[in-house]
């Protein structure tokens, strides 16, 4: 072989070899990141259904660099589980309430449907200006779960209770077989409730068979589209108990980090873009579901005032004992989100 056929062998072989790093870089770039998220309830909770359509803006946005495949509440671990998944990794994200988490952290229920706590408006405004996003990740620390601002959908004020009896007194409440979740059950239950905790999609069923007298759960609007207006006449509204009903999106730290900038970005942007229109459409349809309730037959009322002042004392002697004993995240959540609420309630 002469010296000038070696350098165009050379030549081919560097030349195929590039291409063929190129191919490889070009299959590499082109190879899809797909997570998996599941959302907390069944199939007919609006959360669920926001939850899906986010998911699925999010693998459309990203031109299917993304693609984040939506799982119902319960399908992949058990319902309200989720972010235990997340953690674990067989999860990279998910949508759930975060004082369904009391078991890791006390401080969930202070972000999450607490009686006295921020109405809906001011506590996501709170969670993406004033540091709650960032306490909330204080919190969490030594998990391998995150979250950001954008990422609460605080929803309305949620039913009081919808009830197989009427409550008009706070005596009315003794021994009355309630699912409650949260500091809310914990306080209904010293004001004596016999409370228990259910994942949503086990409530119809569970009013059915007796096993419980009364619930909360959500808005009238994810309520009625979860036809609990079939198996109880009461329906009593009341802030008292649950200001907001917040749900969030939590990630994986470890699919986070591995996401590119760009991707990052889009991910908290559709995320935004789809609690704040939950937190809309609910409103909007609450109000619509009060004459659906009252049409269908339900009696639907205001908790009277004697019942609220009693809640209202319980759960302030509650959180008053509660910081005392917990680590300092509880206290420093509690005294942001109170002092947050003195400027807000003022404007």
């Amino acid at each position: 072989m002469s010296t000038l056929q070696k350098k165009w062998l050379v030549l081919l072989i560097t030349a195929i070899a590039i291409i063929g790093l190129v191919i490889a870089g070009y299959s590499a770039a082109a190879e899809p990141i797909i997570w998996k998220s599941s959302g907390h309830g069944p199939a007919t909770d609006p959360s669920q259904i926001y939850h899906d359509l986010c998911c699925n803006a999010i693998t459309k946005a990203s031109g299917g660099r993304l693609i984040i495949k939506p799982f119902v509440g319960g399908s992949v671990v058990p319902a309200t589980k989720e972010l235990d998944a997340v953690n674990d990794g067989v999860l990279d994200m998910c949508y759930t309430c975060p004082m369904y988490n009391l078991d890791k952290w006390k401080a969930a229920g202070l972000i999450s449907s607490r009686p006295g706590g921020l109405p809906g408006e001011a506590l996501r405004t709170w969670f993406n200006y004033s540091g709650g996003a960032e306490l909330m990740n204080k919190m969490m620390e030594g998990y391998n779960v995150m979250t950001f601002p954008g990422a609460l959908s605080p929803l309305p004020e949620e039913v009081f209770l919808h009830s197989k009896v009427a409550i008009r007194t706070v005596d009315d409440i003794k021994g009355l077989k309630i699912r409650a979740s949260g500091d809310g059950g914990e306080i209904l239950n010293k004001m004596g409730a016999s409370v228990v905790f259910l994942p949503g999609g086990e409530l119809y069923e569970a009013m059915q068979r007796g096993t419980i007298d009364a619930f909360e759960y959500s808005t009238l609007a994810s309520n009625w589209d979860m036809h609990f207006n079939e198996i109880a006449k009461y329906v009593v509204l009341s802030p008292s108990r649950a200001p907001s009903d917040p749900q969030c999106f939590f990630v994986n730290k470890k699919s986070w980090e591995k996401l590119p900038d760009d991707l990052k970005q889009l991910v908290q942007d559709e995320i935004d873009k789809w609690t704040q229109a939950q937190h809309e459409y609910l409103v909007y349809k609450s109000i619509k579901a009060i004459d659906e309730f009252k049409n269908y037959g339900c009696e639907v009322y205001r908790l009277p005032t004697e019942v609220e002042t009693g809640l209202s004392e319980v759960a302030k002697k509650y959180y008053v004992e509660k910081a005392a004993k917990e680590d300092p995240i509880y206290n420093e959540i509690l005294e942001s989100m109170t002092n947050y609420w003195e400027v807000y309630s003022k404007k």
